[in-house]
């Protein structure tokens, strides 16, 4: 199979998966928020695949490898499937049963905006970081003709791809609605953060300049933070 086919085959999959576990728990398809979101996930989606897949196809068939050879990566694709996948559950199940505009008051749209608004910033973030570097693919690996990236957004932080994504993950529920899915959400946070130290110790052992690299960039995920 064709890589343009592949990335058409992964996207639609994931959206399908995604459309199930917000749809079918909320038992409606008047979830206007997951439509919302599902629409923004897919064009931002499809025009990262289509700028890729022209400028920069090997780095496409790096984000589709997904078989990690580290055991604790192998833990943290589990982990972070789980929490991910569930987390839209939670946001389906809370548009069915109100918990939201029971406990706390319904999510204002302006609260709804702003979410999709943030999740967007996350998005062109990562695609930032793609555009960037074209090694950072979807496993752990250093590859032979590799080098440190210091530049753009790798100026500020040394893992700005997880930055984006903390970014996103935090603006998801709201996005959706749901003040409940939040803390499920948030969960990925400590996920990506496990991910993030094992990352470091590879790259510090098998890429060639990173330790120094390290040295220059102090801040691993947040500005000034840590």
């Amino acid at each position: 199979m064709s890589l343009k086919l592949r990335a058409i085959r992964w996207l639609g999959i994931t959206l399908a998966i995604l459309a199930a576990l917000l749809f079918v728990p909320a038992g409606s398809v008047r979830f206007w928020q997951g439509w919302a979101f599902l629409l923004l996930m897919a064009a931002f989606w499809i025009f990262f695949f289509v700028d890729l897949l022209k400028h920069d196809p090997k780095l496409v068939e790096r984000r589709l490898q997904r078989r990690e050879a580290q055991p604790e990566q192998k833990l943290f694709q589990k982990l972070f499937s789980f929490v991910f996948f569930f987390s839209f559950v939670v946001a389906g199940l809370d548009f069915r049963f109100g918990w939201s505009r029971a406990w706390l008051g319904p999510v204002p749209v302006a609260f709804v905006v702003a979410g999709q608004a943030l999740t967007a910033a996350g998005y062109w973030f990562v695609f930032w970081v793609l555009k960037t570097n074209s090694f950072a693919a979807s496993t752990i690996q250093v590859e032979t003709e590799q080098k440190v990236i210091s530049i753009s957004p790798y100026r500020f932080v040394r893992h700005p791809m997880y930055l984006g994504m903390v970014l996103t993950t935090v603006a998801t529920p709201l996005a959706l609605g749901s003040y409940v899915a939040l803390p499920v959400y948030a969960l990925l946070i400590p996920v990506l953060i496990f991910r993030l130290i094992h990352e470091e110790k590879i790259l510090r052992r098998d890429l060639p300049g990173y330790a120094e690299y390290c040295q220059l960039t102090r801040f691993r995920l947040v500005p000034w933070v840590w």
